[in-house]
């Protein structure tokens, strides 16, 4: 928060999020501070529930201030859910949005729980042992900020010093929490600066969600840039389209879902950066965007090693477009146990990669992506599959992004994802799930012209959309439990 606070005493008449200055959201995040500071009950690690907004920003900025850790809550999950992350991660308070408080009052009744409104009600000692907090989208305390100083804020926190605790995997199986250092996010905004540059007229769009490390290190990277993020609540292509018409947008983070619907319509004389990151990027749209000359940067990374690990222009290396990009500053890749070529399990080490999952071991030396990869002679970095998402057919194995590659590049395929489901004869057969009006032979002829025959999917079911999740990433465990229940 050193960063904040710096930036309001140096440019405070800049804006920062959306209308509000530097000045003007630090004044806020010291009234806001203040207010929860007497609700916290002395407790160092709460649960904060709410969707994107300038209000839910301040909210994280204002714990971070008071020196707690908060654990960032996905906004898909259940109430039943909620609750299991929060004891997952020893959590007694949980802090919300309007809209989240809605959403909570409605699974568990409006008189079983009480709920407290930090932007209005005056204090009072919550004795149960589960803590509801809520507050305003809509932020008002300039009438009171005036009253507020800083002391007793932490506004230098250590390196050391976790920031958030982001949960990992949370719609899809269990999860696995992610404690995020200051000395991480100091890595990332530097590294990221270096490869994405800096201008001072900079405004990123933030649609992808806040809870998520894409959206959060949006917001952090503008804080340490000293520019201008844009916030928006939901994440759709009429969003977006109407943001970047309307809103000077100079950068945007976005999954290849929307850019697909989008790509064109985008005009923007201004936009001089899309990052562009999921599981799977379909070759057609990366050559279009290449001919369209749209300013995409390629990038990989996870919530473990906070977002970007590395990144490249397509403009700039259009013979690199299979690739996941080149590693940033001070990030080292290494493919361990190579096949004869060269592919094998991507590890990497970086100041920006976690020290290790709440409550469980420390990592020591490289951390272990579970992808399966390659490095090429120039050190771009080439993914094949995730290696639990390998299926291993009569001892051969199959890729599936090997198979999607393929199938995308087929006219009428707009969704697709292999899965593996289970045979007697020959262990997994790969099924493929499409969202298509193109006929099952059609596609089998296709895919036999281009691929093994063994790799070919054994059969084809098709969907009116694939199931994903908040970031746009197709969910195979519900693909797999929906064709075995089949």
């Amino acid at each position: 928060m050193k960063w904040l606070y710096n930036r309001a005493q140096t440019h405070g008449d800049k804006l920062f999020l959306n209308e509000l200055t530097y000045g003007t959201v630090l004044d806020l995040t010291i009234a806001t501070a203040k207010r929860l500071a007497p609700h916290l009950r002395g407790e160092s690690r709460i649960a904060l529930w709410a969707e994107n907004s300038v209000s839910m920003a301040i909210h994280l900025f204002a714990l971070s201030a008071l020196g707690i850790e908060t654990v960032l809550l996905n906004t898909n999950l259940t109430e039943r859910e909620v609750t299991e992350q929060m004891e997952s991660t020893e959590v007694r308070t949980l802090l919300m949005s309007e809209k989240m408080t809605q959403i909570l009052r409605a699974h568990k009744g409006v008189c079983d729980i009480e709920i407290t409104d930090v932007s209005r009600s005056s204090h009072r000692q919550s004795t149960a042992v589960l803590q509801y907090l809520c507050f305003s989208k809509d932020i008002d305390f300039n009438p009171i900020s005036l009253k507020h100083s800083d002391e007793n804020l932490e506004w230098d926190p250590s390196d050391e010093k976790v920031f958030c605790i982001i949960n990992t995997s949370a719609t899809t199986g269990k999860f696995k929490s992610v404690p995020v250092r200051w000395s991480q996010i100091k890595a990332h905004v530097k590294a990221s600066a270096n490869v994405l540059g800096v201008e001072k007229d900079d405004n990123w769009l933030v649609v992808l969600p806040m809870f998520h490390v894409s959206g959060l290190s949006i917001i952090l990277r503008t804080l340490y840039n000293g520019t201008r993020a844009t916030i928006r609540e939901k994440f759709s292509e009429q969003v977006v389209l109407e943001a970047l018409k309307t809103d000077e947008v100079t950068m945007v983070s976005l999954v290849p879902t929307v850019l697909q619907r989008i790509v064109e319509r985008i005009q923007v004389p201004t936009l001089r950066a899309i990052l562009l990151g999921g599981e799977f990027i379909p070759m057609p749209l990366l050559q279009e965007c290449v001919q369209r000359n749209l300013p995409v940067y390629k990038t990989y990374g996870m919530s473990e090693t906070f977002a970007q690990s590395t990144t490249f222009s397509i403009q700039e290396y259009p013979n690199k477009l299979a690739s996941v990009g080149y590693p940033l500053q001070g990030v080292t890749i290494e493919i361990r146990n190579p096949d004869e070529e060269g592919v094998g399990e991507v590890w990497l080490s970086s100041p920006m990669l976690m020290k290790g999952y709440l409550n469980k071991e420390l990592i020591k030396g490289a951390f272990n992506t579970d992808d399966i990869g390659y490095v090429d002679e120039d050190g771009f970095l080439y993914l094949l599959n995730r290696r639990k998402d390998i299926i291993i057919s009569g001892g051969e194995n199959i890729y599936p992004k090997e198979i999607e590659d393929i199938l995308y590049g087929m006219d009428g395929i707009q969704e697709c994802a292999v899965i593996p489901v289970s045979d007697p004869k020959w262990g997994q057969v790969p099924v493929l799930c499409v969202v298509t009006n193109c006929s099952k032979e059609d596609i089998s002829q296709y895919l036999l012209s281009r691929l093994a025959k063994y790799k070919v999917p054994k059969r084809m079911i098709y969907f009116d959309a694939l199931p994903k999740n908040s970031m746009g990433k197709i969910l195979r465990q519900d693909l797999i439990h929906t064709v075995e229940r089949a």
